[in-house]
């Protein structure tokens, strides 16, 4: 069998773990701004839900003056909104801190960005209206199973603050990139929070319930908290808002090059206002030029960036690169420490040798 031109090589998905389903995006080989639901990282707690979607029906419940159930059909029929966002695991870049922590060893593949479409959920408690006594509102997940700390079944639930739940631009999604949302990523129905760490984005939504008080379901009060010590839970605090953090995709880490021209270049993202700005270092932090933003700068959603470096002279080195958001949020040198390993954005490092 001859070939009249060599098979095209694609990159596919780094499994971490099979059951529950994990597996990381290839974000250093990916171009471009929107990842194709085949490349598009894979977070779960628990094994995949079964439901029949031909009777799927969303209930908004609990302090609401009419408790309404909506089809999909009446969901889609509403005034949609569309939107790029960038979403990222809590625990992206898990396995880079020290000491190590326990948890899924994400590396930097737990990150990636698309179109969704959607009714904002403010629109949709216009049907249902507020009591003045509402506080938060909890979305629950169709995924169940049984966590390592407890015997007992639990489905997948977070609340949001009822201010974050109506901003305009929280949706009940039903499209990705123009498609239905693909099964894996929560179809029919999936909360998008666009800012906050993907654990927010509740996938496969059961039933919406607004409640008057704190919500203190075990992915709210127990996970998704940084714990500051590694002893006591003094200090704690919710994992809420994206920190500003930057990935540099080429060169790969601990490459070896020739001597030439290369162009370094990477991504860089905040969930507090766009980024302002992106510099790189080629000798381990000593001096620092500006890289070049080759995609316009948005909310929500990362920006790419570049930088020409001439490697003319042979000798390993240390490459970083510092994001800064247009709220002056700078990536620290060293990671906030905290026990479940979420929100790392410790400026991004690699090493590199000239031959």
């Amino acid at each position: 069998m001859k070939y009249s031109h060599p098979p095209e090589v694609r990159p596919y998905l780094i499994s971490k773990t099979l059951v529950p389903e994990n597996q990381e995006t290839p974000i250093h080989f990916y171009n471009g701004d929107i990842v194709t639901e085949k490349l598009f990282y894979r977070r779960n707690h628990f094994s995949y839900p079964n439901f029949a979607s031909s009777f799927y029906l969303l209930p908004i419940e609990g302090l609401v003056h009419t408790p309404k159930v909506f089809s999909l059909q009446e969901i889609y029929s509403m005034p949609s909104k569309t939107m790029k966002v960038v979403l990222e695991c809590a625990g992206d870049k898990r396995k880079l801190f020290k000491p190590k922590v326990f948890g899924e060893q994400w590396g930097k593949g737990a990150i990636s960005q698309g179109i969704w479409k959607g009714v904002t959920l403010r629109t949709l408690l216009q049907y249902t209206g507020l009591h003045d006594s509402a506080k938060e509102i909890v979305f629950e997940g169709y995924d169940n199973g049984i966590r390592p700390d407890s015997n007992q079944l639990f489905n997948f639930s977070r609340s949001l603050p009822i201010e974050k739940a109506i901003d305009p631009e929280t949706i009940i999604a039903y499209e990705y990139n123009n498609q239905p949302i693909p099964f894996k990523h929560g179809f029919p129905l999936r909360l998008i929070v666009p800012g906050w760490y993907a654990m927010a984005s509740v996938k496969w939504i059961k039933k919406i319930t607004v409640i008057d008080k704190e919500y203190k379901g075990p992915f709210q009060a127990i996970d998704y908290v940084y714990y500051p010590n590694k002893e006591n839970d003094s200090g704690k605090f919710p994992v809420t808002t994206l920190n500003v953090n930057s990935t540099i995709q080429y060169p790969l880490n601990m490459q070896l090059l020739h001597t030439g021209v290369y162009e370094i270049k990477g991504i860089a993202w905040s969930g507090n206002g766009k980024i302002a700005n992106v510099e790189i270092s080629i000798d381990g932090g000593k001096s620092w030029d500006t890289c070049h933003l080759t995609t316009s700068s948005e909310k929500q959603s990362w920006v790419r960036w570049n930088y020409k470096w001439e490697a003319l002279k042979k000798g390993e080195y240390t490459i970083l690169s510092k994001a800064k958001d247009s709220n002056g949020n700078i990536q620290p040198l060293d990671p906030t420490w905290n026990r479940k390993g979420y929100g790392y954005n410790a400026i991004d490092r690699i090493k590199v040798k000239v031959e």
